[in-house]
């Protein structure tokens, strides 16, 4: 287990308990007392956790981790939802994408496809987004057209929220809203845990032909606090194969088209 990925671990369980001995999280880890510890010193710096005699407690962590420490977690699973859902969007459409980490990997397969790529008059693909990093890597795609809206930026996922960035997307008409959430289930719809995301999300949505959302199979059958939309309100779920099947076939029952990749 490499450094990003055990930090990202003790982020997680310091999340769900609050606090955690040294001795506690050398077990979870597998890895020695004398690491744990420059690990907390590591994340102490970076002002994610405080620490104490012994271990670390909680401070400032949202329990939505910051999105540079999310993209160790299923990296192959959310490489194969983004390559899957990119192939759903055709030349010449306008997508609209929220921040995440794998709607940062959709980002990466549109601007990487080779039929997008390739395209020799004007503009292949116009993509929406809120998201500033997502943005930063297409920009510099001649054939993607970028268009970004205002905000305020959130520091744990790069996402512009807020009145100026609803006003914009509220404006706008797109074919797609391809959306990273934290939680989507039949009875609640798709969720995050920001209010200020799930709005943006939600205008984004709103002004979609048809909404796809891309979800690892960890957040199927999870409630998140704020809702994006119902489950009537969007038509593609983009997964993977470690979705349960009952979950698959109550999404198919309320006629979501879902591809588990």
């Amino acid at each position: 287990m490499g450094a990003h990925e055990r930090w990202t671990r003790l982020l997680e369980v310091l999340g769900d308990r609050g606090r955690l001995e040294v001795s506690e999280a050398a077990v979870l880890l597998g890895v020695s007392a004398a690491t744990v510890r420059r690990d907390m010193d590591e994340l102490a710096g970076q002002q994610l956790l405080v620490r104490t005699r012994g271990g670390a407690v909680l401070s400032g962590v949202a329990y939505d981790l910051p999105l540079r420490y999310k993209t160790a977690r299923r990296a192959d699973e959310k490489l194969r939802i983004a390559r899957a859902a990119a192939a759903l969007v055709p030349p010449g459409a306008v997508v609209g994408l929220s921040g995440g980490t794998t709607t940062s990997e959709v980002a990466r397969e549109l601007a990487t496809r080779a039929d997008l790529a390739e395209h020799t008059k004007g503009i292949a693909l116009t993509v929406v987004t809120n998201a500033i990093n997502i943005a930063g890597e297409l920009a510099v795609r001649p054939h993607v057209k970028t268009v970004v809206t205002g905000g305020v930026a959130r520091p744990s996922s790069y996402e512009l929220t807020g009145p100026m960035a609803t006003m914009v997307l509220q404006g706008i008409s797109l074919d797609y809203a391809i959306l990273g959430v934290n939680a989507v289930d039949t009875r609640n719809g798709a969720a995050t845990h920001d209010e200020g995301e799930a709005s943006a999300n939600r205008a984004m949505a709103q002004r979609a032909d048809k909404v796809i959302i891309v979800a690892d199979s960890t957040k199927i059958g999870r409630r998140a606090f704020a809702q994006v939309c119902t489950v009537h309100e969007f038509a593609v779920l983009v997964t993977d194969k470690e979705a349960p099947d009952e979950a698959v076939e109550q999404f198919t029952a309320h006629g979501i088209e879902v591809h588990c990749v």
